[in-house]
């Protein structure tokens, strides 16, 4: 590959990708039932920039798979005649290279255009159409190819998406494993980067820092949603702290409080207010131009514990967001959450209260306290202010 189609390739936008599916089924057609191909394109603002096929056999469906899938021709009768007997039985070396052997997906005949044509693209196209169309634990079966062929594409996605090798010319993705699932997640992680840099490709040997330059990390966007996550966690905490008082928590109670570290869980209604608040005044740093910087430990977990709700909201509730921000414009680095953990904190101290194998850390006689010159980690400590405090007189959201 040229220097030039290189850095072409780094600077493709990840976001701009959606992914079309078809697939027709006459719907009393028995044939139709047991083997299913779909055709997916790839699209970049709705110009088709490629193409792949996937054909999905379920063996308890078809009376006879290996036909069935032979039938379709090119690589599905490969996959057919290695993984099947001609009774159409599943070959022992297959039923012992997989934990539940049952359903097959078969993806091929990939056609991609530059700069698309990048394993990192390929596997999350990939990863989407797994997720699309292996509702239960599938074999999913990918050609094994060498060469400069778009194929090989598919051999180099399934390498990063934990495919195993099961002969010269298949490798199988078994998605009743973990690794599969772990690696896909790496691989949208990637693209996920790669889109808050407009393509850029932090990774690569062409990233250029200036590409950097400029990104903010708490966007208008970022800013609403994270304002929006800590409005919630207030209004959780306010209505613990009527419904607990000054009743000491139980391991399992759940809820907001109960979520926090244990060294926590026998303060006082006075506490919980002051930790309410921290949800409140973090909310208001949101609404306001200033920045958004936690001024004493309870501001440090509320902030926390607000940037991994806000991280929720833009993955399950997407709706939900997509009004909040509608009116506000986008910026490259909108919604990334691991940036903001890293920037609006000076350190994660406080994070430490979770592990139980550091008991007592929070105690400023201990050795590793001190060592580590670590403040205000004792629950009676969590509202002293680290430096400048806020105003003494803002009083209660409510009495």
């Amino acid at each position: 590959m040229t220097d030039q189609a290189t850095r072409s390739q780094a600077k493709a936008d990840p976001s701009t990708l959606t992914l079309e599916f078809r697939h027709v089924h006459r719907l009393i057609d028995p044939a139709a039932e047991g083997v299913q191909t779909w055709q997916i394109s790839l699209l970049a603002d709705d110009e088709t920039v490629g193409s792949l096929r996937a054909t999905r056999g379920l063996y308890w469906k078809a009376h006879n798979l290996r036909q069935r899938m032979a039938d379709e021709q090119s690589f599905p009768a490969v996959v057919s005649e290695q993984l099947l007997d001609a009774a159409g039985q599943f070959r022992p070396e297959f039923e012992e290279f997989v934990d539940l052997p049952g359903s097959v997906l078969v993806i091929d005949d990939l056609h991609i255009a530059a700069p698309w044509d990048d394993p990192q693209v390929v596997a999350a196209v990939t990863s989407s159409v797994i997720d699309r169309l292996a509702d239960n634990p599938f074999a999913v079966v990918l050609p094994r190819v060498s060469g400069d062929t778009e194929e090989t594409l598919l051999t180099e996605a399934g390498v990063l998406l934990s495919a195993e090798a099961f002969s010269d010319e298949l490798l199988i993705i078994d998605t009743s494993l973990a690794a599969p699932e772990e690696a896909a997640h790496r691989v949208r992680e990637h693209l996920r980067s790669r889109a808050r840099y407009g393509g850029a490709d932090p990774w690569s040997d062409d990233w250029d820092e200036e590409d950097e330059e400029g990104n903010e990390v708490l966007t208008a966007r970022t800013r609403e949603v994270l304002r929006l996550a800590l409005q919630e966690l207030s209004d959780q905490a306010w209505q613990e702290v009527s419904a607990l008082g000054d009743q000491p928590l139980q391991r399992g109670a759940g809820g907001l409080f109960g979520s926090l570290p244990r060294v926590t869980w026998h303060q006082d209604r006075l506490w919980r207010r002051q930790m309410a608040r921290a949800f409140d005044d973090l909310a208001a740093d949101c609404e306001s131009t200033d920045g958004v910087e936690p001024r004493s430990t309870s501001e440090e977990m509320a902030l926390h514990l607000g940037i991994a709700r806000a991280q929720d909201l833009t993955r399950n509730r997407p709706r939900l967001v997509s009004d909040a921000v509608a009116a506000l414009p986008e910026g490259r680095q909108d919604f990334d959450w691991d940036a903001c953990s890293d920037v609006l904190f000076q350190d994660h101290d406080v994070l430490m209260l979770f592990d139980n194998t550091l008991d007592g850390i929070e105690d400023p006689g201990n050795g590793i306290h001190q060592a580590m010159g670590m403040v205000n980690l004792a629950p009676n400590e969590w509202s002293t202010p680290f430096d400048q405090g806020r105003d003494p007189d803002r009083g209660f959201r409510y009495p």
